[in-house]
Parts: structure tokens; sequence; C-alpha cells
């Protein structure tokens, strides 16, 4: 039996419940979803607990190099995008990233709906170890990457 959520507003109001309490104990006011999320037009489509959380994201002619392809620093950033609420979710405090790689497999053209899924790979006392996916709607593989976050103490 699944217990993957696949409906948008479950998946930001755990986000938002586990921030809410981590104001509580004076890491200050948190911005859930933050603003770049919401600039990319980024959308939650599934979260499965302690393994994944899927991101889906429109490419935006605003976001295109001039042969109408996504830029690599957008696609990076739909990463990170796709790591930042995974990590918080997983460990329910505030994390950084540490490095993130990424790799162009093939052009994300303009239009396009692309989703990230992030999986966790593994998690040390302090640290979270992740990899990633971006596909095109037919499944396509477009991109991957890796990323080392930490977990701050609060």
């Amino acid at each position: 039996m699944s217990n993957t959520i696949v409906n948008a507003d479950e998946i930001l109001e755990l986000l938002r419940a586990d921030m809410g309490s981590l104001e509580q104990r004076g890491a200050g006011k948190l911005q859930i979803p933050p603003a770049c999320f919401l600039d990319m037009q980024a959308r939650f489509e599934s979260y499965e607990p302690s393994r994944a959380l899927v991101v889906s994201f429109p490419v935006l002619e605003n976001q295109c190099n001039p042969a109408g392809f996504m830029q690599g620093g957008y696609i990076a950033a739909a990463f990170d995008n796709t790591y930042g609420p995974f990590s918080y979710l997983l460990a329910k405090k505030p994390t950084a990233s540490i490095d993130m790689n990424v790799q162009y497999i093939r052009p994300v053209k303009t239009g396009q709906q692309v989703s990230v899924t992030a999986r966790l790979v593994a998690r040390g006392f302090s640290s979270l170890a992740m990899a990633g996916e971006m596909h095109d709607a037919r499944g396509r593989l477009l991109a991957t990457s890796q990323t080392n976050l930490i977990m701050f103490k609060v």
C-alpha cells in the first residue's frame, strides 16, 4: 500500500506545518513556498515520504536562450526548487546546499511542461545526499542532477 501524496495542497500543508514549528522555535519568518518557487510557476505533483518529491514546471519564454531552449541556470533552479522543499520535508529543519551538479542531456524547449523528481540517496547525521531527474511530458530524460545538503541545528 502506497502512502504517496498526490495533492499539491496537502504537500504544501506538510511543508508549512514543519516550517511553522521552526518559526515557533525561533527560526524567524519563513516564506513557504519561497518567491523563487512561485516565480518559476512550480507545482507540487507528488510526495512519497522519506523517498521522493516530484515538482512540475512550465518552461517559460523568459527562461529561454535566443534559440528557444531553457537556459542551464533555470534547469538548475528547477532542480534546486525541488531539492529545497524535499530537504525540508526530510530534515524537518532548515538546510543549505553544499554542492549541486547538473548534467544536461536534451534541450528543454519553450512551452514544454517538465517534471523534476528528487530522490533521497543517503542521510547522514547532519547531511542529505539526493539525486534528481528532469523529464518532459513524454517521459524523455532531459537532465540529471546530484546534490548534498547540510542540515542546520535549530
